[in-house]
């Protein structure tokens, strides 16, 4: 399990789901492609509704987790790419629902002119530590 920083003297998370800092955990470094609200057919799903698009982001990170031995608590770093301010809070609303706040990956939040699609409301770029003893690695393909 990763160890979570958050010390005096700086601004805090108060609950947001992120954490100032994470101390990397022994295991394999997963570096993802940004995901989008795609679904395995790359069909969009929650056009227009940027709360079910985070969801999906979110499962098909766990997807990809799931893949390797890994879960969303493995998650040590997340940068969300989005196109709309006001937005913002449901993004991080939905992120809630999936990140325990315990054990939150590090955040940071970049509002963008736009995504790969036009109907693209929010992309998420995590980075996850895999245990060793948990880790599956993947055929080279």
């Amino acid at each position: 399990m990763k160890t979570t920083i958050d010390a005096e003297g700086v601004w805090s998370p108060r609950g947001r789901g992120f954490s100032m800092g994470v101390v990397q955990p022994e295991g394999r470094v997963i570096h993802f492609t940004g995901q989008v609200a795609w679904d395995q057919d790359e069909q969009i799903v929650g056009k227009g509704d940027v709360a079910e698009q985070t969801r999906q982001c979110f499962r098909n990170i766990e997807r990809v987790l799931a893949a390797v031995g890994g879960r969303l608590d493995d998650l040590v770093a997340i940068t969300t790419y989005y196109t709309d301010r006001s937005q913002l809070p449901l993004i991080q609303q939905v992120r809630g629902e999936f990140l325990k706040a315990d054990n939150a990956p590090t955040s940071t939040s970049i509002m963008v002119a736009g995504l790969g699609h036009e109907d693209f409301l929010v992309e998420l770029a995590p980075i996850a530590v895999v245990p060793e003893g948990r880790l599956v690695m993947p055929r080279s393909g």
